[in-house]
């Protein structure tokens, strides 16, 4: 299957694992089991699965990892709003993830849609 690296998608959204990982180090010690958690697991699951997906043997398959990626670019995204909401994220900051976030997520289903397309011919 293909080289993940190639992929601009993982490349954005490996820079946003850094990014979220440089925000939750300053979260409450109070949130290290429960938000920080969970925003870092979400953020390295999108470019774990686009990984993942590459070294499966089908489009098909990575096709189904690439969705996966999708729904965890999702709910980091709520867990963004929900951090910025409770004090833990400036708005502005906020603001500036959520962007790179939905990036992420347009050049996701562009690149589903592409191979989806491929498979059908």
């Amino acid at each position: 299957m293909a080289n993940y690296k190639n992929y601009k998608v993982w490349e954005k959204s490996h820079q946003l694992v850094l990014d979220i990982y440089a925000i939750t180090k300053e979260f409450p010690s109070s949130e290290l089991y429960n938000l920080v958690s969970q925003m870092n697991r979400a953020s390295v699951s999108i470019p774990t699965n686009i990984a993942e997906g590459c070294g499966r043997e089908t489009e098909k398959e990575l096709v189904r990892f690439l969705y996966i990626a999708s729904g965890s670019a999702h709910e980091l995204d709520y867990l963004i709003l929900l951090a910025s909401e409770l004090g833990f994220i400036e708005p502005n900051k906020a603001n500036s993830i959520i962007s790179e976030i939905d990036e992420i997520k347009k050049m996701l289903a562009g690149l589903i849609k592409t191979i989806r397309t491929s498979l059908k011919t």
